[in-house]
């Protein structure tokens, strides 16, 4: 491992992320001392990295470490990991990818530079409904919308107690 020689924990992380490399990877993990939302020189965390570039052997690995923040966002994009897998991914390993973000938290209505969710990104792929379902899957279905009628409206009354906060 010359090549790497006298690279820090968190070059080596983005390293791995980027070229799906789980040797380095485990290594990385087996010394510690690394910051998992260690950012490049335009603002990609690993996860940005594993997600852009498919590397679904340390995916989960990334996706495991303590305080590792799913949608972080890059400088020149304005794009969190899960823009980055829709933007440049295909096939099963989009697929596989999406879903991991998705179950490990990732927020589908973040907007990138160009005003593009994840869920507009994913109506290109053809994938749109399947992230709708695998985000009520991992976070609940969306609250119910609330009319205006549906909300008690109790300060016209005159009585001690109506919510008005003055006796």
């Amino acid at each position: 491992m010359t090549e790497q020689q006298g690279a820090s924990n968190n070059e080596l992380l983005l390293a791995a992320a980027k070229d799906d490399n789980k040797e380095l990877m485990d290594e990385v993990l087996e010394k510690g001392d690394f910051d998992v939302n260690s950012r490049d020189g335009v603002g990609n965390t690993a996860l940005h990295l594993a997600a852009a570039n498919g590397s679904t052997e340390v995916l989960e690995d990334i996706l495991t470490c303590d305080d590792c923040d799913v949608d972080l966002i890059n400088n020149l994009e304005k794009a969190t990991p899960l823009h980055l897998a829709l933007l440049k991914l295909d096939g099963e390993t989009l697929e596989y990818v999406v879903y991991q973000l998705i179950e490990s938290g990732a927020d589908i209505k973040i907007k990138d530079k160009h005003g593009r969710t994840a869920v507009d990104l994913a109506q290109i792929k053809g994938i749109r409904d399947k992230v709708l379902q695998w985000d009520r899957e991992a976070h609940g279905p969306p609250p119910p919308a609330i009319s205006n009628d549906d909300v008690a409206d109790d300060d016209d009354d005159d009585e001690p107690g109506s919510g008005s906060g003055s006796e």
